[in-house]
């Protein structure tokens, strides 16, 4: 297992993700527990934002949270780009903190790209910085015109990490997104790293690699597509699930190393991208 540093914290690198969670009551003892498992298996970073639930999702790791300490955590959370200006931005964050029951983030990202101009968008996270009320700050479905563009702004070497898709059946960013992170050593957060939870696309179920490679580690498919995800480090990948039991098996996933011969193999199945792809977005 190798730890992956975002703003320079040694963390787990599987987390855990919480889009669509939140929003059943009915599921809501369930959710609670899956995150406190997560917590305590390990997985320190959360990933939540104000779109996920129109913050039904933030409230749900606000009371996930209250047994731990708070300094343990990493918390992560998104902004809308709408709501990214100087005006608005500070007051979306107090929202969040508010329905989180936390004082501060440690990282809060720029969901998508929007009209705002980037350099008012940075300027409002970097007063919320010095306020205190986050500790960084980065950005999510970026591609590289979007980080080559942010670089000409102010203060844009403080970005600390790109959420984007990235599993194995959706590689298009090995192509030139990943490799201009990896030169700006800039963390990549990958979410859907396992797909679409248990809906595998047809050519991910189809793959006696994938399979066998599943079987000679004793291990699921899921966890297979989540050691993928991670194995070339500087990856935190952040599964959701809202049953404690996929929690475990999620975690336990940092444990599998792949070896060459199966990521060969891997890649035979699931080639890398040639060509330049469109950014993969769900």
């Amino acid at each position: 297992m190798v730890a992956v540093k975002i703003n320079q914290r040694a963390l787990f690198p599987i987390g855990l993700g919480t889009w669509h969670m939140g929003e059943k009551p009915d599921k809501k003892t369930q959710e609670l527990t899956a995150l406190r498992t997560g917590i305590e298996q390990g997985a320190l970073a959360i990933d939540t934002a104000e779109m996920y639930g129109e913050g039904a999702s933030e409230l749900l790791v606000g009371e996930a949270i209250q047994p731990f300490q708070r300094d343990d955590l990493f918390l992560i959370s998104k902004v809308y780009p709408w709501n990214a200006s100087k005006k608005q931005l500070p007051i979306s964050l107090d929202n969040s903190l508010k329905r989180l029951e936390t004082d501060y983030l440690d990282l809060y990202l720029l969901h998508w790209t929007g009209n705002i101009p980037i350099e008012e968008t940075i300027e409002a996270l970097e007063k919320a910085k010095d306020a205190g009320k986050i500790k960084a700050w980065g950005v999510s479905n970026f591609d590289v015109k979007d980080l080559q563009e942010m670089d000409q702004k102010k203060n844009s070497q403080n970005c600390q990490a790109n959420q984007v898709l990235y599993n194995l059946g959706e590689r298009g960013i090995e192509f030139d997104l990943l490799p201009v992170m990896q030169e700006k050593q800039l963390p990549l957060i990958a979410y859907a790293p396992i797909a679409q939870g248990d809906r595998l696309g047809g050519q991910l179920s189809a793959s006696s690699n994938l399979q066998e490679i599943a079987q000679n580690h004793q291990a699921t498919i899921f966890q297979i597509l989540l050691a993928w995800s991670i194995r070339l480090g500087q990856t935190l990948a952040i599964p959701q699930s809202g049953k404690a039991e996929h929690v475990i098996e999620n975690l336990k996933a940092a444990e599998i190393e792949l070896t060459k011969a199966e990521i060969e193999q891997l890649d035979k199945d699931f080639p890398k991208p040639t060509t330049k792809q469109t950014l993969s977005i769900i």
